[in-house]
């Protein structure tokens, strides 16, 4: 079946997707405001108010938070990311509407009780003293940073410890004032669900919010850079980041064809030539990520310190051999591994629910299934490659190397090989 998509009279948008034949459904509350849209002194407070979000509000405990969901045999969570932070529930059908109350009313009632606020910020600081532990999350944080110096984008969700330190019950609340309007929040929800009665839950539990102003945004500006964290570990790990077309763009399904052809798995480019052929590394990938107004392709390996330079040179080589175009076979796989990978998602109603909400925040529709993978068999060869081209053109990539690093390469002789 195809989504619903309603408005209240608030502004707050709703998006529904019966899938018959299931006894449960996925439902949350998707708020679009996330890590970029912090200010400086924020940073970390979003994600400090998920957490905050489960320690109380005047109908409910934290203790009843989690037995209210439990008791029916549900699940709850939720996760912040760049551009929006998400509540969600996992419920069986008759329990659609009770999970629909208690996420508004997390969401909107959150008690911001002080010692809960401490409670919770040691939890965090657990939390980004754990992130500080594990290359290969870390990484991820500082090649952001690196990416996107100096800007709200290119800040760590979970924040810095002297900030998140720092945060009490005006900074959350100064947050969802600013954030947390009815035109800032989408109800999505798939499976299980009965589109009519859900429209009146919503309109009980959310059609009470006013309206109200949300700040401008400022645009995410790709500068490249290099950062190199000496640390003594067993491999060098490395990251790069090369920016790349916007969730909006029509270049978007090139760029994901080119990115799962060259690093997205076992057949890759990537993986065939550095890992199966030369034995460089265990772990080697690709991805693209697509955001409002940019994306970007990030490529990670983790080898050994004395083979390092290799890897990072052909790396390089690869990429500007892929320039030259890929053959058709890579093509199809690619194309195939995608939309295999989006139907298969699509069998879980989490997965249908956080796609209505991300297609809300993108489009202000939903684009069926049938659209997305015309858009994909649209894709020519030379579409392909003149994404490879565009973004190879730039040579001006974002690179960090944790670990014992001295036989990298430097991000000139690195951009210089890719421009070659």
């Amino acid at each position: 079946m195809n989504a619903e998509v309603h408005r209240l009279s608030n502004g707050l948008r709703i998006a529904i997707e019966p899938m018959p034949g299931l006894h449960s459904a996925s439902i949350g509350l998707y708020v679009t405001a996330g890590g970029r849209h912090e200010r400086v002194e924020q940073n970390g407070v979003a994600h400090f108010l998920e957490h905050m979000a489960f320690k109380g509000t005047p109908r409910r405990n934290a203790r009843q938070i989690a037995e209210e969901i439990e008791d029916v045999g549900g699940y709850i969570n939720a996760y912040t990311g760049k551009e929006m932070t998400a509540y969600y529930a996992r419920v069986l059908a008759a329990d659609v509407e009770g999970a629909l109350d208690l996420l508004s009313d997390i969401v909107l009632n959150p008690l911001f009780d002080q010692p809960d606020i401490e409670v919770e910020r040691g939890v965090i600081l657990q939390e980004i003293g754990q992130a500080l532990d594990t290359p290969d999350d870390i990484i991820f944080d500082w090649l952001q940073e690196t990416a996107f110096p100096e800007q709200p984008f290119g800040r760590t969700i979970l924040g810095p410890a002297e900030r998140v330190s720092g945060f009490g019950k005006p900074d959350l609340a100064t947050f969802v004032r600013e954030h947390y309007g009815p035109e800032q929040i989408i109800l999505a929800a798939s499976g299980a669900v009965d589109p009519e009665r859900l429209l009146k839950a919503a309109e009980r539990t959310l059609g009470h919010l006013k309206p109200r102003a949300s700040g401008a945004v400022l645009p995410a500006r790709f500068a490249g850079g290099e950062r190199r964290e000496a640390r003594t570990l067993e491999q060098v790990h490395f990251a790069m980041a090369l920016q790349s077309p916007a969730a909006r763009s029509d270049r978007l399904h090139a760029t994901q064809i080119f990115t799962t052809a060259f690093g997205g798995g076992m057949s890759s480019r990537l993986f065939q030539e550095l890992r199966e052929r030369r034995g460089l590394c265990y772990t080697i990938f690709a991805q693209a990520s697509a955001y409002s107004d940019t994306g970007q392709i990030t490529f990670y390996a983790g080898t050994g310190q004395d083979k390092i330079g290799e890897l990072c040179t052909l790396t390089m080589d690869e990429l500007r051999r892929a320039t030259d175009g890929l053959q058709p076979a890579e093509i199809e796989r690619a194309r195939a591994q995608l939309k295999a990978g989006l139907l298969m998602g699509l069998e879980s109603p989490s997965a249908r629910s956080e796609r209505l909400a991300r297609m809300i925040s993108i489009w202000d529709r939903v684009p069926t299934i049938e659209e997305t993978l015309a858009r994909l068999d649209a894709v020519t060869g030379e579409e392909v490659r003149g994404v490879i081209e565009s973004i190879v053109a730039q040579a001006d990539p974002a690179i960090v190397l944790l670990g014992p690093a001295a036989g990298a390469p430097d991000r000139t002789a690195l951009a210089g090989r890719l421009a070659a």
